[in-house]
């Protein structure tokens, strides 16, 4: 083969590798550039979606500051308790509701000042003997609230307990900041947390709030008021709900009168109420690609409303259960 031939011969291998390469680069540049048009689009519409589930945030709170100013009681059939329907947005869609968590069992009410509170501790024993719970777990869990490092009889859990698990760790001897560190205390498996936190009901049961509360008989759930008295069964809570009607107890003595709680105990008024000062708005956005769920914790003062804590993971669904009957 000649010379000119051979040198033919490696530019064009030359010139097709170049090709090649030029090619793979553009190819490369371009996928390179479809994801990061598409990264940039899920970032734009996951901060859309962030801001729609902010505006839902404040909606519930005007709701709920313009009820606190015109009424002195809560009941479900208020405007704030309805389940409004999605609103379509630029892009996606906006739905949430608000739910009154004063009508749950706050365990940070079994502790006063890093002190037991023995009414409150009997209260709770009795949803878990409704929810067919060992009422041991009332001990573990004051064990868990409370200041001191003794253990409760017969199920209480400190330190001892703790650090021979694995990963040890030890008892947090204060307030629970969320209700999902009940999974850390002695004998609160999932089982026991499906009951707790609603599996079968839908909605949890439960709460951790930043201070002890009263319970809103006018939200409370028939397991809850089970709790008021000793001898209460799932069916007398079911007659409370009946008696407060939709529009609920206009004061605490109304719901003294029922004879469901006619008894030789009658329950602490000083325990309960008609008006709650802790809700929860639990808000979804969705937007393109971008999906956005927050839970935001409002405590609503004669002030006004502020919001205390915000999370994106929780318990509760953002739509409200459908309750199920046995009619046709």
């Amino acid at each position: 083969m000649k010379a000119g031939n051979r040198q033919s011969g490696v530019a064009l291998l030359t010139a097709l590798l170049v090709v090649a390469l030029a090619t793979v680069a553009a190819v490369a540049m371009t996928t390179r550039q479809q994801l990061d048009v598409r990264r940039t689009g899920n970032l734009l519409h996951s901060e859309q979606a962030w801001a729609y589930v902010l505006g839902a945030e404040s909606w519930a709170r005007v709701v709920l500051a313009r009820d606190g100013k015109d009424n002195k009681v809560d009941n479900l059939s208020e405007d704030w308790a309805s389940q409004v329907p999605a609103s379509f947005v630029e892009g996606g869609s906006v739905i949430g509701r608000v739910v009154d968590v004063q009508g749950r069992f706050n365990v940070n009410s079994l502790v006063v000042n890093g002190e037991a509170d023995n009414a409150a501790i009997e209260r709770y024993k009795r949803l878990l003997r409704t929810l067919e719970l060992d009422e041991s777990l009332a001990d573990s869990l004051v064990d868990w609230l409370d200041s001191d490092i003794n253990s409760r009889f017969p199920g209480g859990a400190e330190d001892g307990v703790y650090q021979l698990l694995q990963p040890a760790y030890r008892a947090a001897n204060r307030l629970m900041a969320d209700i999902s560190e009940l999974r850390l205390v002695k004998g609160y498996d999932k089982k026991v947390m499906d009951k707790l936190l609603g599996a079968s009901s839908g909605a949890p049961l439960v709460t951790a709030l930043p201070e002890p509360t009263l319970i809103n008989v006018n939200t409370a759930s028939a397991e809850v008021l089970t709790t008021l008295a000793d001898g209460l069964s799932l069916s007398s809570g079911e007659a409370i709900i009946e008696a407060r009607g939709e529009t609920g107890f206009e004061k605490v003595e109304d719901l003294l009168q029922l004879s469901v709680l006619a008894g030789p105990q009658q329950p602490d008024p000083q325990s309960l109420a008609v008006q709650s000062q802790w809700f929860l708005l639990l808000g979804e956005a969705n937007v393109g690609q971008g999906r956005v769920k927050l839970a935001s914790l409002i405590q609503r003062t004669t002030q006004g409303t502020r919001v205390i804590r915000r999370q994106r993971e929780f318990f509760d669904p953002v739509q409200a259960p459908v309750v199920q009957t046995d009619e046709p």
